[in-house]
């Protein structure tokens, strides 16, 4: 089966005013690319709108009444984060689409998928709008697939440079999603401490893994194969989903890190192993953050070849990781190691 891949002009509506990092642009030069330059193995569909309902097992009904307000207007609901006339449509549709990248997975109508979704949603609050955000697509993916796909265990892994804070909030208290993210910090949310770990029967169920600015390739996958890797083992997904941030790129004018195309390679073709070992065909990505177009280009382009290949890539570096980056893993495996032995050093 073909990866699929979600995409729509309602995306490039979206338009949160003069010179806002988070520009119809960086979506726009995705596509350019892809039309240039097609993806053996991929094959391209429209998406649906999300529903009320499906907003709501993440956002309050508050929330999405405020959203649908904006319909046709310009409004700020957040110190960065405007709307205009094509905004709620296109956030519709985003959460939309990262359901229908989650449907396909899950009924085995594709081997993968991407949806290439404006706005983003990581930091969408279930009660309020945030950072660019409007709706938290991948949450209301991720609790979809466990209401109505039968789904028992969501891997949602947040490799974008900020703290995916509404996902974690989203799911904080649950013991069937899974989160992680990888981000710089201290950094804006100013959330996403190592210690950060969930709450109640949540407790282990966040991972939160801080870097420093300037890591790179190495310290990124040294996190995930060293702290990450044996959780995911332990635990064995059914549903593997990915806030496909990009803003971590050598270039990004937001995010000071300097991760390369070889980095995005070795971090997607990791992802893609986890899903081949627990879950066949089941990985679904959603764009996230990512503000230099070629950045995001070469994101995606990793995503969808690690996506596509006949099997998980294996991509080697060149050096390994820092000090600071050895350091995280000590304090990452001490938190979490209650709740998953794996981690217990020593």
């Amino acid at each position: 089966m073909d990866t699929l891949i979600l995409r729509d002009p309602a995306f490039l509506d979206h338009d949160p005013g003069p010179g806002h990092p988070e520009n119809a642009a960086r979506l726009q030069a995705v596509l350019d690319d892809l039309d240039a330059r097609p993806v053996a193995g991929t094959r391209t569909d429209a998406p649906r709108d999300a529903t009320r309902a499906e907003l709501e097992r993440v956002h309050t009904s508050a929330h999405v009444d405020v959203v649908a307000a904006t319909e046709g207007r310009r409004v700020m609901l957040d110190g960065d984060t405007t709307t205009s006339a094509g905004s709620w449509r296109a956030a519709v549709r985003a959460a939309g689409a990262t359901l229908a990248a989650t449907e396909a997975v899950v009924g085995g109508e594709a081997s993968g998928a991407f949806a290439l979704v404006r706005p983003p949603g990581h930091h969408a609050e279930p009660a309020h709008a945030m950072g660019f955000c409007l709706f938290n697509n991948v949450a209301v993916a991720a609790a979809h697939a466990v209401a109505e796909l039968g789904c028992r265990r969501v891997l949602v892994l947040d490799p974008d440079v900020h703290h995916g804070n509404g996902t974690q909030h989203a799911f904080a208290e649950r013991d069937d999603v899974l989160y992680v993210s990888s981000h710089r910090y201290p950094f804006y949310p100013f959330t996403g401490p190592v210690t950060e770990v969930g709450t109640g029967a949540g407790t282990g169920f966040t991972i939160n893994l801080p870097m420093g600015p300037g890591f790179g390739d190495a310290e990124l996958l040294h996190l995930y194969q060293e702290v990450v890797s044996p959780v995911v083992r332990a635990w064995e997904p059914d549903l593997v989903l990915v806030s496909a941030g990009f803003d971590t790129w050598q270039a990004d004018p937001l995010g000071g890190l300097a991760v390369t195309r070889a980095g995005f390679d070795a971090l997607f073709g990791l992802f893609r192993g986890w899903a081949d070992e627990h879950c066949p065909g089941r990985l679904a990505c959603t764009l996230e953050g990512g503000y230099d177009p070629a950045g995001v280009v070469q994101g995606v382009r990793a995503a969808l070849r690690a996506s596509t290949a006949r099997a998980a890539p294996d991509v080697g570096l060149d050096r390994g990781p820092c000090t600071d980056a050895q350091v995280t893993v000590k304090k990452a495996k001490a938190a979490l190691a209650p709740r998953w032995p794996v981690l217990r050093e020593g």
